[in-house]
C-alpha cells in the first residue's frame, strides 16, 4: 500500500476534481506486476491502468494502442483470459462504482477474478462508494483499512470538494540555499507540474508588486492547458494592462486589497514568497514547496511558519514536498 500511495501522490493537485489514486497488483507468487495512479480527471482510473500494465507485462500487443477508458474497459473484458485470476489488487481508495465519464473498477476486478482487494480507504462519494460490497458479494477477500490514515491524508482536498469547501495551496520555488527570486529557480519538469496544477485550478491568487515587477502570464502554456482566473491582491489598481496576464482569453482578472468573496472557487493556488505566506495563511490548507538543487544569489526566505510534513517527491534533481498549515 505505501507504494501505491507514493505513486498517487505523484499526481496530487492533477486530478481535481478527482481524488489522487493508486493501484498495485500482485500476482499469485506476491510479485509486483504493476504500480499505477489516477493522472487526470476524465482520464483512466488507477484500477485501470494498473491492470491495462499488467496485461501488458504478460504480452498483450493491444492495449498499449487503445485510447479512452471506454475502449480498455472493453477490450480487456473481452480478452482478459483469465491471466489475472487469482491475483491481488492493492489500491488506495475504495474502487468506484458507477458509470461516469470512466467506467467501475469495480465490475472489471469482479470479471477479471482478483482474489483480494486490499483498500486504503472507503469512498467518501455517495455516487461512487459500493465496489467493496460488490466485490464482497461476488467472493473476492476485501481487507479494508490499511494505511487507512495515509490514505485519509491523500484524499484531504478532494474532501473538501465533497463538503463544498475551497482546497487552498500556496506554491513556493526554492533553491537549495532559499532563494526565491531572481530567474528560473527550479527544473523544467517542476515547471511544467506547476503549470499542470494551474490547468487543474480554479483561481490563482497573486501579490500586486510581483504582477509590476515580474510582468507574468500565469498559464499553462508548458502544458497544452488553460489559465485559470486571476486575483491580483493589491491595495492600489495602477496595473499596466499590457502585462501578459491581462490578454489572456477567456479569463477573469480580480483586484482586490482583500481576499473575500473568493467562495464560490472550489481549486484555488497561491503563488507568492514570505509577506504573501504571512498575509494569506488564514487561508491555506497546504503548502507545496519545489525545491532545486542548486544554489544561487537572490533573496531568500525563512519559513517560520509550523508545518507538517505530509509528504516529498524527488523528481530529478529537484523535490516537491506537500505541507499541512496551521491557519490562524
Amino acid at each position: 500500500m505505501s507504494l501505491a500511495l507514493e505513486e498517487a501522490w505523484k499526481y496530487q493537485g492533477l486530478t481535481y476534481p478527482n481524488p489522487p489514486v493508486g493501484a498495485l497488483i500482485l500476482d499469485q507468487n506476491n510479485q509486483i506486476l504493476a504500480i499505477e495512479a489516477h493522472h487526470k480527471a476524465g482520464t483512466a482510473h488507477a484500477e485501470l491502468l494498473a491492470i491495462e500494465s499488467a496485461l501488458i507485462k504478460m504480452g498483450d500487443t493491444t492495449l498499449a494502442h487503445l485510447q479512452t477508458p471506454n475502449e480498455k474497459h472493453a477490450y480487456i473484458l473481452s480478452h482478459h483470459d483469465n491471466r489475472l485470476k487469482g491475483c491481488s489488487i492493492y489500491v488506495t481508495l475504495e474502487p468506484c462504482n458507477h458509470q461516469g465519464s470512466t467506467p467501475a473498477c469495480s465490475s472489471l476486478i469482479k470479471n477479471l477474478g482478483f482474489q483480494t482487494l486490499i483498500c486504503g480507504h472507503k469512498d467518501p462519494n455517495q455516487k461512487a462508494t459500493g465496489g467493496i460490497k460488490v466485490l464482497q458479494d461476488s467472493g473476492a477477500d476485501v481487507i479494508m483499512g490499511i494505511e487507512e490514515e495515509a490514505c485519509q491524508i491523500l484524499l484531504y482536498p478532494f474532501t473538501k470538494w465533497q463538503k463544498n469547501e475551497p482546497f487552498v495551496f500556496f506554491k513556493l520555488a526554492l533553491s537549495a540555499n532559499g532563494v526565491y527570486d531572481g530567474g528560473i529557480i527550479t527544473s523544467h519538469a517542476s515547471r511544467s507540474k506547476v503549470h499542470q496544477m494551474r490547468d487543474c485550478i480554479d483561481l490563482l491568487i497573486i501579490g500586486g508588486e510581483t504582477v509590476r515587477i515580474d510582468r507574468p502570464t500565469l498559464d499553462s502554456r508548458l502544458v497544452g492547458g488553460k489559465a485559470p482566473d486571476v486575483l491580483i491582491f493589491s491595495h492600489r489598481d495602477d496595473f499596466d494592462t499590457t502585462i501578459p496576464l491581462f490578454q489572456v482569453p477567456n479569463r477573469k482578472v480580480l483586484i482586490q486589497n482583500h481576499l473575500n468573496n473568493i467562495d464560490h472557487y472550489r481549486f484555488i493556488m497561491i503563488e507568492g514568497a514570505q509577506r504573501m505566506m504571512q498575509t494569506t495563511d488564514f487561508l491555506v490548507d497546504w503548502y507545496c514547496i519545489f525545491r532545486s538543487s542548486s544554489y544561487k544569489k537572490g533573496s531568500t526566505i525563512q519559513l517560520e511558519k509550523k508545518m507538517k510534513h505530509l509528504h516529498t517527491i524527488t523528481d530529478g534533481d529537484d523535490t516537491q514536498t506537500w505541507y499541512k498549515g496551521e491557519k490562524r
